[in-house]
């Protein structure tokens, strides 16, 4: 998903012109769930007691329940029933999505539109920042749905895309380069399943992830939220999909939510220069034939789908250009009728709904109503309008899609299917029989045996690059430590993007341990830091110097790319550039350390491969690829001081120079510094 900069807060909002009422006979059921679905002893949403206060008015004892009500029909009836009784305005309104910002003032707008969903990008986040919040957030967001003629649920969604790293105090875990650095899928499904927990817990029943793109150039700003490039790790490592949703049957269940399969696709496969706007990859153009996309794009889709039943799909940004008709005619993947349409839809069988990103149709060219009808009859079946300017966007989509099915340009029956996929989701998650949080599992969020899982795959996730001497493992008892460099003692540059932020940021803290914390908890002999190696090194000390990036995401993580100001505690400050090149501040530590101590071990802690120059590596005794570990530096100083081995191998390859990009396993001319899957091992 991607976003734009924050836009100021407080503008008008729409006085609300009227509101449905809850019909009679639908309520019953709606009541009887409400009431029981905030577990004994669980903070109630601050609305008042009363049902009246929740959106529902009961209704005279023993009135029957409409088909679409009756959780013992089969979900087909149940959505055919619902489908049945709604009007246009009430179908285009569940195609509509709009952003927590846009609806916290005024939660009636949910009401007066009948949106089907709200979600919260990078950053958006309740005041405070705590689980109870974004439940609380969820619950009145979720009372205002429900007060809707039909009284239908909405879907909340967020990007859960390590963790719940929106939410403070939740697990984070590595990105998902790391992740396939581990090559284990039972791992992958493990953390699906936390997360699922740590996310629905506090509300969200819907995970904008898992990334199942397979990056080919790692200039590119998303390279870490891909497991590797190659399309049969990528689809290996799809188990994570049955991690967050369980067995098909169990969505309805307090530990899993929906997940998405994104982006589809071939965002990782974009030529240099082709990005959009300032951005120099991302949202770019695939020039490809259609053999070639099927094995690098779309491969890892199929298993998604047949065997993991994922339930929503989101498309890229990017477009195709196919070459045999020649360049020059790209089209956007959220117009791309061919690929949403009548393979992933028809040819695979998709059957969950498809997902806009943020704002993307406003990338197809022509005017709004021509974008709508563009993506609608594409196969887009939901759309992502965050507010923008005084009007928010999910108003004027929904005039706007009303005007075109009116003018025959959409038809009802495009409309019909779209609708029945969202609802179908929404009954299979059990949201009409207990649309609000259950908060029985809200202590389990960022537990210890949460993060102990998290370390368990850190320590899976690095990759031994260099150990010359057998420096690796350091011995706990015989020496002292010399920790420097940049990213020792920053948690917030361990985390990464898409970490309580939507790029990051160096001052974000988490509630977790940087790698200077593990080392200083495991080294049983006195550890020195200096994070410039400025401080003497102690005779006989072994070096540990920690470099690497500075968080980013999408667009601003591109090499050459635009440089991010405008998180809070940037004061408007750029951030040092993206280059895949380690700052002269690192790479002055590397030289000081590794000249003055016995031994000289160098962790890269970054989204992609670094550029280590020759006369660096010559210096360096032990080098170590640590990606972005996330909460758990303890995970690091495992393998370092030997409580367990090194086992990871590398997902992508790992460049001589940044001019050797794009180089991937299998080029004719294939000469990296160090290969796809290497990876040197260690015992324990």
């Amino acid at each position: 998903m991607a976003q734009h900069r924050p836009r100021p807060s407080g503008r008008p909002r729409r006085t609300p012109h009227g509101r449905g009422v809850v019909a009679a006979l639908a309520t019953v059921t709606l009541a009887a769930g409400l009431l029981g679905s905030v577990p004994s002893g669980a903070t109630a949403p601050p609305t008042g007691a009363s049902a009246g206060a929740t959106g529902v008015r009961l209704a005279e004892a023993g009135a029957e329940l409409l088909p679409y009500q009756d959780a013992t029909l089969p979900t087909r009836r149940r959505v055919r029933d619902l489908l049945g009784r709604m009007t246009l305005a009430e179908k285009i309104g569940q195609m509509a999505q709009a952003e927590r910002a846009d609806v916290a003032a005024d939660p009636t707008t949910i009401t007066e539109l009948g949106l089907g969903s709200v979600l919260s990008g990078g950053g958006s986040v309740p005041t405070p920042n705590t689980a109870e919040a974004w439940a609380d957030t969820v619950d009145r967001f979720q009372q205002a749905a429900l007060e809707t003629r039909l009284g239908i649920p909405l879907i909340y969604g967020v990007d859960a895309v390590h963790g719940h790293g929106n939410l403070l105090g939740a697990t984070v875990f590595p990105h998902n380069i790391g992740l396939g650095a581990t090559r284990n899928p039972a791992l992958l499904e493990e953390i699906g399943h936390i997360t699922a927990i740590e996310t629905r817990a506090s509300g969200p029943q819907w995970n904008f992830a898992p990334c199942l793109c397979v990056a080919r150039d790692d200039r590119w700003g998303r390279t870490y939220e891909s497991f590797g490039e190659d399309p049969r790790l990528v689809e290996s490592l799809a188990t994570v999909i049955d991690g967050l949703q369980g067995e098909p049957g169990q969505l309805d269940q307090p530990d899993r939510v929906l997940a998405t399969a994104k982006h589809f696709a071939g965002d990782g496969l974009t030529d240099w220069d082709t990005g959009e706007g300032d951005y120099t990859l991302d949202q770019g153009i695939s020039r490809v034939n259609r053999r070639e996309f099927r094995r690098l794009a779309l491969s890892p889709y199929p298993a998604a789908i047949d065997r993991h039943h994922v339930g929503s799909v989101m498309p890229s940004f990017s477009s195709v250009d196919w070459t045999e008709d020649g360049i020059g005619n790209p089209l956007k993947m959220h117009a791309h009728e061919e690929l949403l349409t009548d393979v992933l839809k028809g040819e695979m069988g998709f059957e969950g709904f498809v997902i806009s990103d943020w704002r993307a149709i406003h990338q197809i060219p022509g005017d709004l109503a021509t974008q709508v009808t563009a993506s609608v009859n594409a196969g887009v079946d939901m759309f992502m309008e965050p507010g923008s300017g005084t009007e928010p966007a999910f108003r004027e989509l929904i005039t706007t899609l009303t005007q075109v099915v009116e003018d025959g340009r959409v038809t009802e029956e495009r409309i019909d299917d779209a609708v029945s996929r969202i609802l179908t989701a929404k009954f299979e998650l059990g949201l009409f029989e207990k649309p609000l949080t259950d908060r029985s599992l809200i202590d389990t969020i960022g537990s210890p045996a949460h993060r102990a899982v998290a370390r368990d795959a850190v320590a899976q996730s690095q990759v031994l690059l260099r150990n010359e001497g057998r420096t690796l493992p350091l011995s706990s008892h015989e020496s002292r430590v010399y920790v420097a460099g940049s990213n020792a003692d920053n948690i917030g540059n361990q985390a990464g993007g898409w970490t309580l932020t939507w790029q990051g940021g160096s001052s974000n803290v988490i509630p977790g341990d940087t790698v200077l914390d593990a080392i200083e908890a495991q080294a049983t002999r006195p550890v020195t830091f200096s994070e410039d190696a400025s401080a003497r090194v102690p005779r006989g000390a072994d070096g540990v110097v920690v470099v690497g990036e500075t968080p980013y995401a999408e667009g601003f993580g591109d090499v050459g790319g635009p440089e991010w100001a405008y998180d809070p505690a940037d004061n408007g400050v750029p951030r040092p550039e993206q280059t895949m090149r380690l700052s002269a501040a690192d790479q002055e530590a590397v030289r000081t350390v590794c000249d003055r101590a016995a031994t000289c071990t160098v962790l890269v802690v970054s989204g992609r491969p670094m550029v280590i120059e020759p006369d660096l590596l010559r210096r360096i005794d032990a080098l170590v690829a640590s990606w972005l570990p996330g909460s758990e530096g303890r995970g690091v100083s495992d393998v370092l001081f030997g409580r367990k081995p090194f086992t990871g191998r590398l997902p992508v390859s790992w460049p001589r120079s940044v001019e050797q990009e794009p180089i991937n396993v299998g080029d004719a001319d294939y000469d990296p510094l160090f290969r796809y899957g290497f990876g040197r091992r260690t015992r324990p």
